[in-house]
């Protein structure tokens, strides 16, 4: 019988939704086995996601925005086969395709693993969906996957330790595909990868891991147009007296950056504004750049200099002048490499249709994390 069913699903034409919200947008792909239907993505303007005081809030807008997406393709929800999301902020998983469950989901939302990154949005959508349709739901390298090396993880602080939050999906995908591109593979390779857009995260990847990287969600790296990046914490303190701890974590990830410095997340009218020549825009917009220098910097030393490529993407690598000031500061590393945009939506689907199809099989949620501390140190 099982075998019966693999046949029959092999032959079977599987329709797949992507999910992808973003700090500043909501990416959604449909595709019909390997075949993109469409692709929509529809940019939220800060000011307009901050109406919503907890990330949570923002399901019934991010569930009518698809939706609306749909009835306009001309799509109905019961023809999908699986809805899947992108994830993170539950506890630490390792990579690869993982059904999202109840416990998955609930995890999700409590966000027991410590961040609350717009990107957890994914599994709560396509579990909301699933549910609502009848339909299976999946999660594939949420921004939680966690390869770091030991030296990565410690702080200065007792039982306090840097966790792996960033761009997995995106920096995994565009790390796969150039090394592909090169006739190598990803896990044969050194790379440095950047992914540039509402928020920024930098990592190194050492033969297939991501053994260290910015937590870009947690007030780490460089700022961005949403991000407060960071900020010397005795400062911070005195920032935090005159305000409130609530403030601080909306502006780690939802407020700081530019729409704490101009009002909005607009990275185009930002972006304009220092091209005519305005020297605030000039002046925070080049900071954006040289800090995100620093941080391939950072990855640079990490890697013992023994790096093959430094990769670019995300959404802002369409401003030619992000990559030449890299390539400016950072260019005797490695040669730089540009992939504007992101690959996630063609990486979150096509491993899951090969779930769907038989030919691979996805983990459960373990609902514990990877990695919990150092056994036997007083750390």
């Amino acid at each position: 019988m099982r075998q019966k069913n693999k046949v029959e699903n092999k032959k079977k034409q599987w329709k797949i939704l992507v999910i992808n919200p973003g700090s500043t947008s909501t990416k959604v792909s449909l595709f019909s086995d390997e075949t993109l239907v469409f692709e929509r993505s529809l940019f939220h303007d800060a000011p307009e996601l901050l109406k919503y005081p907890h990330v949570n809030g923002q399901i019934p807008f991010r569930t009518n925005v698809i939706l609306e997406m749909l009835q306009e393709e001309g799509v109905s929800p019961e023809e999908i086969d699986a809805f899947v999301g992108r994830g993170g902020s539950a506890y630490s998983q390792p990579g690869g395709v993982t059904v999202i469950d109840d416990r998955l989901y609930r995890d999700t939302v409590d966000a027991v693993g410590g961040s609350e990154h717009p990107a957890k949005l994914g599994v709560m959508l396509a579990h909301d969906f699933a549910l609502r349709f009848q339909k299976k739901a999946f999660t594939l390298d949420p921004t939680n996957v966690d390869e770091y090396q030991d030296l990565a993880r410690l702080t200065g602080i007792k039982g306090l330790y840097r966790v792996s939050h960033s761009h997995v999906l995106n920096q995994k995908a565009v790390a796969a595909y150039h090394a592909a591109k090169h006739g190598k593979k990803y896990e044969d390779c050194n790379f440095i990868v950047a992914h540039i857009d509402g928020g920024i995260t930098v990592s190194a990847h050492e033969k297939g891991r991501m053994i260290d990287g910015n937590m870009g969600a947690d007030g780490e790296g460089a700022f961005t147009p949403t991000r407060i990046g960071s900020v010397p914490v005795l400062q911070l303190l005195d920032y935090i007296e005159a305000h409130s701890v609530d403030e601080v974590r909306l502006k780690c990830a939802r407020s700081g950056g530019f729409v704490s410095l101009f009002g909005t997340a607009d990275s185009d009218a930002i972006h304009a504004m220092k091209e005519a020549g305005d020297p605030k825009a000039s002046l925070v917009w080049n900071t954006m750049i040289y800090q995100i220098a620093k941080m391939i910097g950072e990855m640079g030393a990490v890697l013992s200099g023994d790096v093959e490529a430094i990769l670019l993407t995300g959404g802002l690598m369409r401003f030619d002048d992000i990559r030449e000031g890299i390539e400016k500061r950072c260019g005797f590393i490695a040669p730089v490499f540009v992939y504007p945009g992101e690959m996630e939506q063609e990486a979150l689907a096509m491993p899951v249709l090969k779930v769907l199809r038989g030919e691979a099989e996805a983990r459960l949620y373990s609902g514990k994390p990877v990695w919990d501390g150092f056994p036997g140190m007083d750390l």
